[in-house]
Parts: structure tokens; C-alpha cells; sequence
């Protein structure tokens, strides 16, 4: 439990830039004396320094996109996604969906089916699936992040470690061969990468203009995957790797899915 505290705790400064050191007791609900021992210890990890009052990350994160914003962005390529990865579903299914803004477009398309399970910690999502009577909804709760409309944090983690889950859908801000599945931000990383550990049934949801870019994080080799959804085919190198790892491509083709 510390290590998850300390990881969060990391996460948090480097994610906000600063943070004194009341707001770090009331965040993690301790006392200042374990703050004052929890940031002994990240110290010496050399991604924070002390400042008057709190900590600092020694290099400032990239700012993160409203979700709003993201979601508005590639909108007509992002319904076309969630439309397609929705064949994936079947009835009496568990799915979870990461806090990306083209996860969420899968909703709709699960409307009819019966029994599915819709586990999250995007608070657009969960608003997202509320929508529709039929699907069972399990939220994740744990500290609110209002840049991603999410929650993070040990208790988000601990949930997720208990459930039993047959399809991940997650979103990346960048997708590349070299580093897989990458994200701008410490919160989200530290979710995506533990349900992918736990999970084998890993599918990206991401449209064409997200490849071959790199965010700041990797969170999932590209080998990891079982399925890719997209909105275009993909350049030959990534169709070889997918065949030789028998991952999945969902893209249109002659107006059929392959």
C-alpha cells in the first residue's frame, strides 16, 4: 500500500508541477509527517525537488488536453471506430474502457446487446453509459483528475486488481513500433499499465493520426494487443507485425471488417 501511495504521490506532483505540502496531506488523507517521510523517499527517485513549502517536478510536465477538447477532435473517425470495436462485444461480456475520448464512442453500439458489463474510471464515460438502461455500470472511484475527467489513485488500482475482465479497450495519445502504447500523463499511465499487465485481451481504439507518434510514457508494447481499431489502413510495417503476432485488425475495407 506506501508503494502505491508513493507512486500516486509522484504522479500527482509531477502532473501538477508543485504541490505544497498540506495539499498533499489532505490529497492522501495523511499526516505531514508521512509526507514529510513519503518525499524523503521519492527524492532520492530524482523526478521531484523540494521548494519553499511543497516539491516541484525537476522538468515540467507537457500540458494535458481537456477532454472536451480531444473528444471534439476526429469525431466522425472516432464513432467509425467505436462502431466496429462494438463487433468485439458479445453478450454477458465484462469490458473495461480506459479514459480516452475515443473509448467512450463504443458506448452506443452496445445499447442491444444483453448482460455487458461496463467497468471505467472516466467520469465522461460512466455520464457516457448512464445513458443506456441495459448495460451494467461499475465505477471506479479514487482521486479526481479534472484534466481527464478521471480517477486515479491506490484505490482505483486495488479495485481493478480484483476483477476479472474479458476485453480492455484502451485509447493512446501516440502509437509507434518502437515504443507501442504512450500517454502524456503520469495518472493515466500508472491505470493503463495495470490493467494491461493483468489482461491479455488488449484492444486500441485509435484513429490513423495517432501512429507513429510518441508521447512522453509507455504504458504497452504494441505486441500486447490482440486487436487494433482504426479508421484507415495502416502502413505495411505494422501489418507484417500484426500478423506475425496474430493481432486483430478492424479497419474498413470495401466496406467490410477485416
Amino acid at each position: 500500500m506506501r508503494l502505491e501511495r508513493l507512486n500516486a504521490m509522484e504522479q500527482y506532483v509531477l502532473d501538477k508541477g508543485t504541490a505544497s505540502l498540506d495539499e498533499l496531506c489532505d490529497t492522501f488523507a495523511i499526516s505531514i509527517n508521512t509526507v514529510r517521510r513519503d518525499l524523503s523517499d521519492l527524492l532520492t527517485r530524482g523526478r521531484i525537488k523540494k521548494v519553499y513549502g511543497g516539491v516541484s517536478a525537476t522538468a515540467q510536465p507537457a500540458p494535458v488536453i481537456p477532454t472536451s477538447e480531444r473528444a471534439a477532435r476526429n469525431i466522425q473517425a472516432k464513432q467509425l471506430i467505436g462502431q466496429m470495436a462494438a463487433q468485439l462485444v458479445k453478450d454477458g461480456m465484462s469490458i473495461f474502457l480506459d479514459s480516452g475520448s475515443t473509448t467512450m464512442c463504443l458506448l452506443p453500439h452496445l445499447a442491444e446487446k444483453t448482460n455487458v458489463t461496463v467497468i471505467t474510471h472516466s467520469l465522461a464515460a460512466l455520464y457516457e453509459a448512464a445513458k443506456y438502461p441495459s448495460l451494467h455500470i461499475i465505477a471506479l472511484g479514487g482521486l479526481y483528475n479534472d484534466a481527464t475527467s478521471s480517477f486515479f489513485g491506490s484505490s482505483t488500482l486495488n479495485e481493478l486488481s480484483k476483477m476479472t475482465i474479458d476485453i480492455v479497450f484502451v485509447a493512446a495519445t501516440g502509437v509507434s513500433l518502437r515504443y507501442g502504447l504512450t500517454n502524456t500523463t503520469y495518472f493515466e499511465v500508472e491505470i493503463k499499465r495495470s490493467v494491461a499487465r493483468r489482461n491479455q485481451n488488449i484492444v486500441l481504439m485509435a484513429d490513423h493520426s495517432k501512429f507513429d507518434h510518441n508521447a512522453l510514457l509507455s504504458f504497452c508494447s504494441f505486441e500486447a494487443l490482440s486487436a487494433v481499431v482504426t479508421d484507415e489502413p495502416l502502413p505495411g510495417e505494422y501489418a507484417d507485425l500484426m500478423a506475425l503476432h496474430n493481432i486483430r485488425l478492424i479497419a474498413p475495407q470495401n466496406g467490410a471488417v477485416k
